[in-house]
Order: C-alpha cells, then sequence, then structure tokens
C-alpha cells in the first residue's frame, strides 16, 4: 500500500512538478532539482492526491487544534489552497505579496480574516522559512492566530526549524530525501538523479 510520501511524490513526479537537472534557485545557489508546484494544475488526477492527502493531515491537526481559515501566499500555495478548502469545508484567505492600489485594495483577498481566527497557513515548499514569516505578518497584524504551517515539500533547508524555534507547529506531506527514494524505489529516477539530490542535502544538514 502507498504510503503519503509515495502518494506526494508520484503526483509531483506525473505532473512534471518536480524536475531534475541544475537549476539557480532563489537564493542564487544552484540546486540538482526544481519543484514547481504550478505545474500540478495541468494534471487534475494529482492535483486532487495532494489536495486530499493535505486534506487528511489538516484534519489531524484540527483534532487537536481549531482551525477556521486556510490561507496561502500568491503564487504557489494559492493555486493549491482552495482544493483543500474545498475538501474541508473552509473558508480560504489569499495573501497578496504586494498592496493592491485599486478596486479592494490592501493584501488580502478572498475570506475576510477577523481578530481571533485561527488560521493554518499553507505553501508549497520550505526551504530556509523566510517567506513564510512575510506571508504570514499580514494576517497576524489583523488579528489573526497562525499556529501550523503545512508544506507539500519540506527542501530540508532549515527553515522548519528556524520556525519551530519562532514558535510555530511545521508539517510537511513529504520530505525531498524521503520523495527521491520513493522515486528510485519505483524506477522512475536513477542512481545518479537521486544520489546527486540527497548529496546536496547532506551538505545543508553538514552546514
Amino acid at each position: 500500500m502507498p504510503t503519503i510520501t509515495d502518494k506526494v511524490a508520484n503526483a509531483l513526479y506525473l505532473s512534471g512538478c518536480l524536475k531534475f537537472g541544475s537549476f539557480k534557485i532563489k537564493s542564487g545557489a544552484t540546486s540538482p532539482y526544481y519543484i514547481d508546484l504550478a505545474r500540478v494544475l495541468s494534471a487534475p488526477q494529482q492535483l486532487c492526491i495532494i489536495a486530499e492527502v493535505a486534506a487528511e493531515k489538516i484534519t489531524q491537526i484540527m483534532a487537536a487544534d481549531r482551525i477556521d481559515k486556510l490561507a496561502s501566499i500568491e503564487l504557489k500555495g494559492a493555486l493549491i489552497v482552495p482544493s483543500i478548502a474545498c475538501k474541508l469545508n473552509l473558508p480560504c484567505v489569499i495573501v497578496r505579496k504586494e498592496e493592491k492600489a485599486y478596486g479592494v485594495t490592501g493584501r488580502i483577498a478572498g475570506a475576510d480574516v477577523a481578530k481571533g481566527d485561527n488560521i493554518l497557513f499553507f505553501d508549497d515548499v520550505i526551504s530556509e522559512g523566510l517567506s513564510k514569516v512575510e506571508g504570514i505578518k499580514p494576517l497576524q497584524e489583523l488579528g489573526a492566530n497562525v499556529k501550523h504551517l503545512l508544506v507539500v515539500v519540506n527542501r530540508e533547508h532549515g527553515g522548519k526549524e528556524k520556525l519551530e524555534k519562532l514558535g510555530y507547529q511545521v508539517h510537511a506531506l513529504a520530505k525531498i530525501s524521503e520523495i527521491v527514494d520513493s522515486l528510485y524505489r519505483e524506477k522512475h529516477i536513477s542512481k545518479e538523479q537521486a544520489d546527486k539530490v540527497l548529496d546536496y542535502v547532506k551538505n545543508f544538514q553538514s552546514a
């Protein structure tokens, strides 16, 4: 029976979200892989799998803590969070990266944010964690409580640990090292591709 990691790995691979090669990432460094979660929109079945697994994880979280709304920041996480919200029957909020200067202004779109709302913040991946703090800030400024963060993939760059030191509870559907192990077992990728990613991850863990 496939594990959660197997389901996520397969969905990312089949939808073309997970690419192997040489990619310049936001920090300026070069990575042997890249995750473009927007690609999952081209594969509805795989999008549904990601949304279902995320909804199951959030249901587990809600067994211990009340969650009133889901939130994400544009662009990648914001593309997926409505599908998750539908499965949970929860309102969702999108945080814009910049203030909107016309029409309904501000950085919040979707559901209103009320003081005291318990909001779970969702995003595609976590690397160093800095963008998550930026996305959460406008919600907190409106009086929301943001305790839980959920990402599809933990890139294992130390971001989870940094955010947990700030008091957040960070959940990931899968780690990148687990994903490449799963794909290698299923013969979707070569040992060379898997080893390049695992060595890359080890460099961050030993830094």
